[in-house]
């Protein structure tokens, strides 16, 4: 029986990691098999071009490529062989991520974005999305306390998070049973408790 994929996105700052812990700790106590990974990244190449996307400046539309290019890498040789053998894949960010910070945060034509999608992973997509939503001010803040050298994306400004964030509700609109958005502007049980009826959602369908 092919596996299930469950994707988590939002703004830099959104909390999406402890949440992420616990997704996977979740669904392993019901006894399946978990692949926890992330983008850019989850493969040793686009581990690679991961340290590029996020540290060196480049052309928008190169930056996109090389998201698209990694994600290639990532669907072949992680995703796919997972979901094929049964086991559920809990990814931190996919192509949604490229269409709300690609697209909506830096303007690249939402139809290029569509076209690679299509060429990378054609009709593959999330089972479930969780988008944490949560104001740009309050993620900053959150990163701010947090103390870790940011990277190129979480030093933008706050207009540019603003857009990156009306470009998840947007996703989450155009496809509401997909992409369901989380108010993250809560303590995190509250939110626990949100992420949790959802996952079940989908371990019952």
């Amino acid at each position: 029986m092919r596996g299930r994929f469950i994707t988590v996105e939002g703004i830099d700052g959104a909390g999406k990691s402890s949440q992420i812990a616990h997704i996977v700790e979740l669904l392993r106590s019901r006894g399946l098999e978990v692949v926890s990974t992330r983008e850019p990244g989850g493969t040793r190449l686009g581990e690679r071009l991961r340290e590029l996307l996020l540290h060196e400046p480049m052309n928008l539309e190169t930056e996109a490529l090389l998201m698209f290019a990694a994600r290639r890498e990532h669907v072949a040789q992680v995703i796919e062989p997972a979901l094929a053998r049964g086991a559920w894949v809990v990814c931190d960010r996919f192509s949604d991520a490229t269409f709300a910070y690609q697209g909506g945060g830096r303007g690249l034509d939402l139809h290029k974005i569509a076209q690679l999608e299509d060429w990378v992973h054609g009709k593959l997509q999330p089972d479930l999305t969780l988008v944490f939503d949560l104001e740009p001010e309050v993620a900053a803040g959150r990163l701010a306390r947090a103390g870790n050298a940011p990277d190129k994306f979480e030093r933008e400004q706050t207009g540019f998070f603003a857009r990156v964030r009306a470009a998840y509700q947007a996703r989450a609109a155009n496809d509401p049973k997909r992409v369901r958005l989380v108010d993250a502007d809560r303590l995190p049980h509250a939110i626990r408790d949100d992420v949790e009826a959802l996952v079940r959602g989908l371990l019952q369908s």
